[in-house]
Order: C-alpha cells, then sequence, then structure tokens
C-alpha cells in the first residue's frame, strides 16, 4: 500500500516562498553605494593680509555653494552654511556609478556685520572629485574681509 505525500499546510507553504525570496535577494547584485563629502572652512580675514593670523576668526552663517558633475553628466547644486567653527558640508551618497566626477565651491555670502567683502581674487575653487567612498575632499579657506581694516594692521 502506497502512501500518499501529506501536503505542507499554507502556513509553512508561505514560509517556504518568503525564505527563498529572501535568499534570492540577499543573492541579487545590488549597485554598489558610494558616499562623498566636500568640507571647508571661512574666515574673516581681519587685517586683509590673505594669510591667516591669531586676529583673524572664523564666520559662522557664512553660505557656501557647491557645484558637482556627476559621471552621468548630472550637474547638482548644494548649499551650505558654515557652523559655529567656520566649517562648512556638503555630502551625498549615490550609486558608484553616478559619483561626483568633478566640483566647485564657492562663497556666496558672509553675514557677519564686519567681515562681508570677499577677500580671495578668485570667485570658487574648481577641483576633480577622486576620493574613494567615505573620504571627504577638504577645500582651501575662503577669507572675507572687512570694510574697515582696523588701525593695529597697519
Amino acid at each position: 500500500m502506497a502512501t500518499a505525500a501529506c501536503p505542507l499546510p499554507h502556513r509553512w507553504l508561505l514560509l517556504l516562498h518568503l525564505g527563498l525570496l529572501a535568499f534570492l535577494l540577499a543573492a541579487a547584485p545590488a549597485a554598489e553605494a558610494w558616499t562623498g563629502e566636500i568640507r571647508g572652512r571661512v574666515v574673516c580675514d581681519v587685517c586683509a593680509d590673505s594669510a591667516i593670523g591669531p586676529e583673524d576668526h572664523v564666520l559662522e552663517g557664512a553660505e557656501v555653494a557647491v557645484l558637482c558633475i556627476t559621471k552621468s553628466g548630472e550637474v547638482i547644486n548644494y548649499q551650505a552654511f558654515t557652523n559655529s567653527k567656520g566649517i562648512y558640508s556638503v555630502a551625498e551618497t549615490m550609486p558608484e556609478s553616478d559619483r561626483w566626477e568633478s566640483c566647485l565651491a564657492r562663497p556666496i555670502s558672509s553675514f557677519h556685520h564686519h567681515c562681508t567683502r570677499r577677500g580671495d581674487a578668485h570667485s570658487g575653487v574648481k577641483f576633480t572629485y577622486n576620493k574613494l567612498s567615505g573620504n571627504s575632499h577638504n577645500v582651501k579657506t575662503f577669507l572675507y574681509k572687512p570694510v574697515n581694516v582696523p588701525l593695529y594692521c597697519s
């Protein structure tokens, strides 16, 4: 006498299918994620000598724009403001195949009541972004000058 196969209860069959689906999703190749970061500082060059010295101070709330072009040609525009230490930062996570290729960082404005004139001869800094995922690119410090240089700077 042959014995008939006992059908699995519906709940067990559902769990078996879910387990198989989870295995297939875990085994499928996923797009590699890539994370990039750009950071820099903004400083008030009190004596307008284009050198950072003890009389200079960081600018909180200064606005910086960062424009990046991805490998696929997409242009992404970021806006950042400096923190209490004068540091700004932009970061993005995207597929490795679409990561940043080149960027331009430029100062936009300073809201400090004395230090409002851009001190750099350049309007921005262009650079190739070739950092590995999780690493940051540091941009040179942007300087602002006061409208009136203090007498002690002479």
